[in-house]
């Protein structure tokens, strides 16, 4: 049944009751159809409005359009200063969607994340009740800034929300609004005092994407644009109810059964043991990636076709989401530590290796 309560947001509501009647109307199915070519008209809108604020920067915002609409979280690394939280908020802007920041430091407690229950008093009957306080990760998208300087206790906090897309406090569980996107960033240069996040918080990101510093000619870009005295604000391109229909729609799209054995081929190759393996990762590798990168590579692939005008899914598609659903997967041995070695050489040669039939 549809609710009629259709509040804007968490703020809205006031108790538990009116929360169960938000939860029922977030929850509901929506009937929203999307064409082919709407879904492509969408993304290039939403690209180019993100172009308009974020200089260059294009295999970044295409790789996070990638993991939004597959359904997904985002792991971004680069250097500070690198326009990382000012992408995020514009690309919430566009798709019209509520965001937050959490700044991730030592002291973060996973309370400050999920919410906690607060004793609340009526004003009419003066009579007392709890009441549920959300957190930040009450929000369509969220931004997890600087993850790896939080401790292990208050990382674990986004794991369920990640993964499942709901919270657990104090035994009551809340579902999370569609859509639903993680976008977690860490510093690569300074690393003391932090807490690198564990192979099993890693493995539910869908992408791990890595910034790259600007180009001469995009510095003096970034310059003209954010020292003038404009500032103009994003346009709205979409909404949240269309994003979901596009996720919708892009886990619809065929993949062939000698596609699917060549995905699995690339992941099982990752593995140093299995006979698939080249030599620099029978060398550098002690494990290969998991399931989810499998699942990664055949979402995001779905994705990157119907952004391309396709209506199947071909090698190209899974070799080029290959690096990023697959480079945060590998846990190297020591020798590949030792000697430097990026899991991105790893990938490239497995790509090389890997015969298509």
């Amino acid at each position: 049944m549809q609710s009629t309560y259709s509040p804007q947001s968490y703020q809205d509501y006031q108790n538990y009751q009116d929360y169960q009647e938000y939860q029922e109307y977030q929850t509901q199915p929506t009937d929203l159809q999307i064409s082919v070519d709407d879904f492509r008209q969408t993304v290039a809108a939403i690209e180019e409005e993100v172009r308009r604020f974020i200089v260059g920067q294009e295999h970044l915002v295409r790789q996070l359009l990638f993991t939004l609409l597959g359904g997904g979280n985002a792991l971004l690394e680069g250097a500070p200063g690198l326009g990382k939280t000012k992408l995020i908020q514009t690309l919430a802007q566009a798709i019209h969607c509520d965001f937050s920041r959490i700044q991730f430091t030592p002291d973060l407690m996973p309370a400050d994340i999920v919410g906690t229950t607060v004793i609340a008093t009526d004003e009419t009957s003066q009579q007392r009740f709890f009441r549920f306080e959300p957190g930040p990760v009450f929000a369509n998208i969220v931004l997890a800034d600087e993850i790896n300087r939080a401790t292990p206790k208050t990382q674990s906090a986004l794991l369920e929300a990640m993964q499942e897309r709901k919270v657990t406090v104090a035994k009551t569980t809340y579902q999370l609004d569609w859509p639903f996107f993680v976008l977690a960033t860490q510093n690569p240069i300074e690393m003391e005092g932090t807490y690198p996040l564990p192979e099993a918080q890693l493995d539910r990101f869908m992408f791990h994407i890595e910034v790259d510093f600007p180009e001469h000619h995009e510095l003096i870009e970034i310059a003209n644009l954010t020292t003038g005295a404009d500032e103009p604000l994003p346009t709205i391109i979409t909404n949240g109810a269309t994003i979901v229909a596009m996720q919708r729609l892009a886990r619809q799209v065929p993949i062939a059964s000698h596609l699917t054995t060549y995905a699995v081929n690339l992941l099982e190759a990752t593995h140093p043991q299995h006979q698939l393996a080249p030599d620099i990762v029978r060398r550098y590798v002690r494990y290969g990636a998991s399931p989810r990168g499998l699942q990664a590579m055949i979402i995001a692939s779905k994705v990157r076709a119907l952004i391309e005008g396709r209506h199947n899914v071909d090698y190209e598609d899974l070799q080029a989401v290959m690096l990023p659903s697959l480079r945060h997967r590998l846990i190297l041995n020591f020798e590949g530590q030792a000697e430097g070695i990026r899991p991105a050489e790893i990938l490239r040669q497995v790509i090389q290796s890997v015969k298509i039939k």
